[in-house]
């Protein structure tokens, strides 16, 4: 059999990064702490200083670092893209993961020899598109969106030599990622260009009535909550809005999880390179736990595929690292 998936683990801080190697991920994903990044929330991320502990840990654990570059810079300010290339270089990363023209250009020009990804910022769903980012920019992999079925997939792997990096646990993102606006529109602070959906500093949390929870962003509200009820972390997409009809909805889009454990085998016998986990912005307990699970769902698909099975503790431990209520397959079985 053809060598293992790898199991790609998030890390937004140092103790993160220890978690995921320790529970088994082949990889860490990264970024530095500031704005080059797509998950630029305060408290996050790492100065090239601060990394160079975490990258001796993964190098005396023979695992790989990948790190990103991946939101979009505007006018004067390339030059700081620019020297995040060059600090990922510096640090040695297996890959860097990028989505902007002109980062990939600059990348490839300036370090020929390096092995790029492009990012799921870059929204690339189709082979003709991934085909273009390889003849002109030479990637290795590209992170697919999480709008594509497994059969698409399969029919990607076979019209192109790029790697297929897909999500499994995690965060769900439907809206055309790296081209969303809705939190710019309602912050004036730009998702694609600041790193950060729906920015801490325009979040407010307001208890009322009854324990009742409201949730605003830049004083627009997003959600009101019952004190028995959860939520994720509030974005646009996930805000439950007035109707028409006068009944409140989850508009565009069910607070849901990625769960995607049960069909690991179809996504690895269509070719994929890579299981993704969402999660950057999460604590230590919930990369070790989901990484975990992850690892040992990967190695028991290996062990016996015609016998699969998700394990009840796999599912009962992934639930209770959910944002929101409930879990979806997303558009892997269907659209």
């Amino acid at each position: 059999m053809d060598e293992k998936v790898e199991v790609v683990a998030p890390a937004g801080n140092l103790a993160s990064l220890k978690a995921a190697i320790e529970n088994g991920a082949d990889v860490v994903y990264l970024g530095f702490n500031d704005a080059t990044n797509a998950r630029n929330f305060e408290g996050l991320n790492f100065t090239p200083e601060e990394l160079e502990e975490g990258v001796d840990l993964v190098r005396s654990k023979g695992k790989k670092f990948y790190l990103a570059v991946n939101t979009f810079p505007q006018r004067d300010s390339f030059s700081r893209w620019q020297r995040s290339v060059d600090n990922a270089v510096l640090l040695g990363a297996d890959a860097l993961i990028l989505a902007d023209l002109g980062v990939l250009s600059y990348a490839r020009r300036r370090y020929p020899d390096i092995n790029i990804h492009l990012s799921v910022q870059a929204s690339a769903s189709n082979y003709e598109s991934i085909n273009f980012y390889r003849s002109r920019f030479g990637i290795k992999r590209v992170v697919l969106p999480r709008v594509l079925t497994i059969e698409e997939i399969s029919l990607l792997r076979q019209r192109t030599e790029v790697e297929l990096e897909a999500f499994c646990l995690g965060g769900l993102c439907i809206n055309v990622e790296g081209r969303c606006y809705l939190s710019s529109f309602v912050t004036g602070a730009s998702t694609n260009t600041e790193g950060a959906c729906s920015p801490s500093r325009f979040v407010r949390f307001t208890t009322g009535e009854g324990d009742r929870l409201s949730i605003t962003l830049n004083n627009v509200l997003l959600n009101e909550l019952e004190a028995t009820e959860s939520s994720p972390y509030p974005t646009c997409c996930k805000g439950r809005y007035m109707m028409p009809d006068g009944t409140t909805s989850y508009a565009m889009e069910d607070p849901e999880s990625l769960n995607a454990l049960e069909v690991i085998p179809g996504l690895i016998e269509a070719g994929v390179t890579a299981l993704k986990i969402e999660g950057r912005q999460r604590t230590k307990s919930y990369v070790a736990q989901v990484t975990r699970i992850v690892r040992e769902a990967v190695d028991s698909y290996y062990e016996a595929p015609a016998s699969f099975r998700i394990r009840r503790e796999w599912e009962r431990q992934v639930t209770s690292t959910f944002e929101g209520s409930s879990q979806t397959l997303g558009c892997y079985l269907e659209k």
